[in-house]
């Protein structure tokens, strides 16, 4: 193809070539109103040096011409596995595809992708697309999407399009889902508080009605409430654990759902402790009770209510109680109105002398029964007949007295249940070096596990499960050693501070306790227990996908197992036995799975900026298709049932030959022929 066309190329500026022909307009214009002879010709010279400086040349060109591309972007983002949403977007991609290859000034550039953790990101591969695509060739751009698109720009310029934006919209547009929206929920909570959530049910398929909402904490036991649809509900759940609590929330499936995925959701609330408040009552002054408070002071976390009985009732000193400068102890406040306010009681060394009435030993049990923690520390009192072992709070007690007391020098050790358990088993490789005690109390155990003992295997340490609360003895007042470094000393505040810990139920020293992590696409499970074997993790993915995997050991009651995340996002829910948690692949409420209905909303700014359309593809087995025109460039983009591709007419050139039309000789000549008819002419 070979075209010709006229081009300057002034020699001086073009503001300098307007001037000086608007001087010569001037002047032949004055001298036409003077009657002044011979300005024709002076005006014909004038044009002829305008020409001159113009430089005018004849262009003639041999064009190959270039082809038009359509970029089509496919959407293959989790929601497009909605029905036969996936399907219709192949079948409509491929017939984009034979539009192309019929038409010989027609290419075709496909992209595919949008997944990612925030939702679906296709406008970043339109602009991948388009990077490589030159804008003067661009017919137009086709997406074949759901509609579900969240990185749409604000402005719709800002992608620079000069070709129609088409969205092809795949999948039934009367379909209706039920899907649970979180409307609000607190980041952070107090333990032992609840927490409150403001959710709503909608469901355009039934919007009339109740359904059944169902939470879960880490996976345990349900909590259930009725909500109505298109409400808003505000339910409770109680924060249990300090750290992350992953709260699952779900509502019972619809008449009519495209996915159940939407009707889940979790929120991570994040448990802080109010003060914990501990009770030390220590029975009488001895070398331990120092090393007790400064290891409770020590713990900015704590406030401690400390007594010690100094003067018992049954002594018989003479002394008035207004001659002493002491203070009462306060039983009935501590043990009757107050007790349920603490957190962890310590009896150090208390032996039954008058103080307490049986009935608030009672109370204690009862405390610890329904969630509380106590602490027993037992000196040779312990053995005797005032022992605590011979009140009500027997009952609770992880271990009784056999009467004997133990002296003479001995290495406390970890146990074999020791070695496994999360509150001594980091101390373990230590336990050689550890120094001597002098004297402990002959004991029975009667519940729970024994993590220090001696070396002829009578139990030191025991910690038990007592109905809802927990209960610890430590059969020795000789711990105070490690404390003032006797011996080469051993870990006093590290081992006792674990243990309180853990009888204020600080979930990671769960004996049984299952555990999970996410790193570079593998997801990897720890199992706790004191068992020799774990049992199976079981995973349930996002997705409903269910994944059965042996578990290894990895040291002494550690077990571990490991796999691939692939592409799964959302919730992922494991069990070992009646070990429960729950981890987020990505963001806990992916924006992919909160509305699965198709839309052209998104995508219309898009659409309308650029002279596109939408058009509904349907959800049958064949997409609904409108037919693809070739449009001029700036007319009319599409029309009813049809959509357009614009020509741009862009070419390469191959040859090209430059005439020049005011050669300087002969422009020359001219001139001065012109100049000489002006004189000539004023002559006459």
């Amino acid at each position: 193809m070979s075209a010709s066309s006229l081009v300057l190329a002034p020699l001086v500026s073009e503001w300098l070539l307007a001037a000086l022909a608007a001087v010569l307009v001037l002047a032949s214009a004055f001298a036409a109103w003077r009657g002044l002879r011979g300005w024709v010709w002076r005006l014909l010279a004038g044009l002829g040096v305008l020409a001159a400086l113009a430089n005018p040349a004849l262009v003639r060109e041999i064009r190959d011409p270039l082809s038009d591309i359509v970029l089509v972007v496919r959407d293959t983002s989790t929601s497009m596995s909605v029905g036969e949403r996936s399907e219709n977007a192949e079948a409509a991609s491929a017939a984009i595809a034979r539009f192309a290859e019929a038409d010989d000034s027609l290419d075709l550039v496909e992209v595919r992708g949008g997944a990612a953790p925030d939702g679906t990101r296709l406008i970043e591969e339109v602009r991948s697309g388009l990077g490589d695509i030159p804008r003067n060739r661009l017919a137009g751009i086709i997406v074949i999407s759901d509609g579900q698109v969240h990185d749409v720009p604000s402005d719709p310029a800002a992608l620079g399009l000069e070709a129609p934006f088409h969205h092809f919209a795949v999948g039934d547009p009367r379909a209706t889902d039920r899907r649970l929206i979180v409307e609000e929920a607190p980041r952070f909570g107090i333990v032992g508080e609840p927490v409150r959530f403001r959710l709503r049910v909608e469901d355009e398929g039934a919007p009339a009605g109740t359904a059944m909402l169902t939470l879960r904490l880490d996976g345990g036991d349900p909590i259930r409430a009725r909500a109505t649809i298109g409400e808003t509900v505000t339910v409770e759940a109680l924060v249990q654990n300090r750290g992350a609590n992953v709260i699952e929330i779900e509502v019972e499936p619809g008449a009519s759902e495209l996915s159940l995925i939407n009707n889940r959701a979790a929120v991570s609330v994040t448990g802080v402790r109010d003060r914990l408040r501990v009770l030390l009552v220590t029975g009488e002054p001895h070398n331990g009770a120092r090393a007790w408070r400064n290891l409770l002071k020590s713990d900015p976390s704590v406030d401690l209510v400390h007594f010690t009985i100094l003067r018992p009732l049954d002594r018989g000193d003479g002394a008035l109680p207004e001659e002493l400068a002491l203070i009462a102890f306060p039983v009935f406040e501590l043990f009757e109105l107050r007790l349920h306010e603490f957190d962890l009681i310590i009896f150090d060394r208390y032996r039954r002398r008058g103080i307490l009435p049986a009935n608030y030993f009672q109370n204690i049990a009862r405390y610890v029964d329904e969630g509380g923690a106590l602490l027993i520390t037992a000196g040779p009192d312990y053995a005797g007949e005032e022992s605590i072992a011979r009140s009500l709070l027997a009952g609770v007690l992880p271990a009784r007295p056999t009467g004997a007391v133990r002296e003479g020098a001995f290495r406390p050790r970890i146990s074999t249940a020791g070695e496994r358990h999360p509150v001594t088993a980091p101390l373990a490789g230590e336990a050689q070096d550890w120094g001597n005690w002098y004297r402990y109390i002959g004991g029975q155990v009667l519940a729970g596990e024994t993590l220090l003992d001696t070396p002829s295997g009578d139990p030191l340490l025991v910690l038990s499960r007592q109905g809802q609360g927990r209960a610890a003895i430590l059969l020795s007042d000789q711990s105070w050693l490690w404390a003032r470094g006797h011996d080469g000393g051993g870990p006093h505040d590290e081992l006792f501070r674990r243990a309180a810990h853990w009888l204020m139920n600080e979930p990671e020293l769960d004996e049984e306790r299952l555990t999970a992590s996410l790193s570079d696409g593998m997801l990897s499970a720890t199992r706790t227990t004191l068992a020799d074997t774990a049992p199976d993790l079981e995973v349930t993915w996002p997705s409903g996908r269910e994944e059965s995997l042996s578990m290894t050991g990895d040291g002494p009651g550690r077990f571990t197992a490991a796999t691939e995340t692939g592409n799964e996002a959302g919730l992922i829910r494991l069990r070992s036995g009646e070990a429960t948690t729950v981890i987020s692949a990505g963001p806990l409420n992916p924006r992919e799975y909160l509305d699965l209905r198709v839309t052209r909303d998104a995508l219309a700014p898009l659409t309308s900026a650029t002279s596109g359309s939408s058009f509904m593809l349907g959800g049958g087995s064949e997409p609904d298709m409108p037919s693809l025109r070739r449009t001029r460039a700036g007319g009319l983009q599409a029309g009813p049932g049809w959509a357009g591709l614009q020509r741009n007419g862009a070419y390469t050139v191959s040859e090209s030959r430059r005439t020049p039309l005011a050669p300087g000789l002969l422009v020359a000549a001219l001139i001065l022929a012109l100049m000489g008819m002006g004189w000539w002419r004023e002559g006459k």
